[in-house]
């Protein structure tokens, strides 16, 4: 039997959304979102976590361990602390590859749970639902109010509430913007440029305008935008899920085929599936996506659809878990969970990038020692025939602790002569010197010989340097 012309439009109605964004319109024009309050059992998890989150980024610049912040990214200073440790330029092998190791537990995260991170961790999925869409639920009310209060023509009302939310926005997004300098420059140094104020500090004023208004701008106009469109992890969905990927899902086999729910009917016999047609799925969806469509690269993995089905399937009856989190292979085929070989490859590279991130965490020294010879001069002879090589010393105190120190020729023939007194190394400072290697050309097998030089603080050996040291050829 030929297909209705109806049936065919209702067909093509259904996988439209594959051709556009929930959020544009025929025309290109953006369709501004009005999700509904969501409620249920994950969204108070997720508040929990949201508030937990919030409460560490906000009070981590105050937290000191060891007399260093909790988090610092001095950039202009070349100075990083994680975790009451601070990290040196010196260090950047480990930065390169504790970098590649998050990406490589992004990636497997992503294989494993889909986009999950999304919903539950990301800042811009915090801060938008748990804080910014918080305010406009208690000023404007939920999705309809907000619609109607759009709608509406200007009045002592709209002025009132439009006003009143964007002035908390803006105070909002200055703490967000404060909180972040806080972690760059330190807490000390962003309070004296407040005290000194935009006069004295026109440059970091300046900048703290600028960003807080990129926040306010993100957070007020662009929204689930940067979730849809900007997000480059969101477009990299595509590649990183497959069937067995566990994300926010609708169970096909259970809900269909969709229809109104009517009290005592038997939906079995007239081969209706659970899903009774409501859309509030959809109302809640903050990125305005039907998530009975299948997993979509919007989808946020931000559990409200889970909610609002849940919250229905008890007033009709029946079992929770029309939409939960599922792979693909266990709704279609039934399935359960199972650790994959590509997920078996993931983790392997994981495991080893952890084991020589954490060895050279271990290894790390607490003071970065260059000796080089002097650049241009060849070895000098003494009156009472000795030889000598000038050297260059630079070095880095990463503890947070004055070091007394001091270099001892190592396994060699020969003496060390400091130019002028042995080094005080300031804590977190650099320090510079020079110094003579006197060596006895007896004892000079050839002409460049590789000689050991021992850096001792109060006695105890800290680190030891090699270089070389040239005399006459023989």
């Amino acid at each position: 039997m030929e297909p209705t012309i109806t049936e065919i439009y209702d067909e093509k109605e259904e996988q439209s959304y594959r051709d556009h964004l929930a959020t544009v319109d025929d025309t290109g024009k953006r369709v501004w979102l009005y999700p509904k309050k969501p409620s249920g059992r994950f969204t108070n998890w997720r508040q929990l976590v949201s508030y937990l989150l919030l409460g560490i980024l906000l009070t981590g610049p105050f937290i000191k361990i060891g007399g260093e912040p909790l988090l610092l990214f001095d950039i202009v200073d070349r100075q990083f602390v994680l975790f009451g440790q601070v990290f040196w330029p010196q260090d950047f092998h480990l930065a390169v590859i504790g970098m590649i190791t998050s990406v490589v537990f992004i990636i497997l995260f992503t294989v494993v749970y889909g986009r999950i991170f999304c919903g539950w961790i990301c800042p811009q999925t915090i801060f938008m639902e748990h804080v910014f869409r918080r305010v406009e639920f208690w000023i404007e009310g939920d999705y309809m109010k907000q619609k109607k209060l759009d709608k509406q023509e200007w009045n002592s009302e709209k002025i009132w509430k439009k006003s009143t939310k964007h002035t908390i926005f803006i105070l909002i997004s200055a703490v967000i913007m404060h909180t972040f300098v806080a972690y760059i420059v330190g807490v000390e140094d962003l309070w004296t440029m407040i005290s000194k104020g935009p006069a004295e500090e026109p440059f970091a004023f300046i900048a703290i305008v600028v960003f807080t208004g990129l926040f306010y701008g993100v957070f007020s106009k662009m929204r689930e935008q940067v979730c849809t469109t900007i997000c480059p992890y969101g477009r990299l969905q595509g590649v990183l899920l497959d069937r067995q990927s566990i994300v926010v899902a609708y169970d096909h086999v259970r809900g269909e085929e969709r229809g109104k729910f009517r009290k005592g009917e038997d939906r079995e016999e007239k081969g209706l599936g659970d899903c009774i047609d409501c859309h509030q799925c959809v109302y809640v969806c903050p990125t305005g996506i039907d998530i009975r469509n299948g997993t979509q690269l919007e989808c946020v993995n931000c559990t409200a659809c889970i909610d609002a089905c849940d919250s229905i399937m008890d007033r009709i009856g029946k079992p929770r878990g029309l939409v939960r989190y599922a792979s693909e292979e266990n709704i279609a085929d039934g399935k359960a969970w199972r650790f994959t070989g590509r997920m078996k490859g993931y983790t392997a590279v994981l495991v080893v990038l952890v084991g020589v991130l954490a060895t050279l965490l271990t290894l790390r020294s607490d003071v970065e020692t260059t000796i080089l010879r002097t650049p241009g001069m060849m070895y000098q002879e003494r009156p009472d025939g000795t030889i000598t090589n000038l050297y260059q010393l630079k070095m880095v105190n990463k503890t947070t602790e004055d070091l007394p120190i001091e270099l001892k020729l190592e396994e060699s023939e020969g003496s060390l002569e400091m130019v002028g007194d042995n080094l005080l190394l300031q804590k977190q400072g650099l320090g510079e010197g020079a110094f003579f290697i006197v060596m006895d050309p007896d004892n000079l097998e050839k002409m460049s010989t590789d000689i050991e030089i021992g850096v001792y603080s109060s006695g105890e050996l800290i680190e030891t340097v090699n270089t070389r040291f040239l005399g006459p050829a023989k």
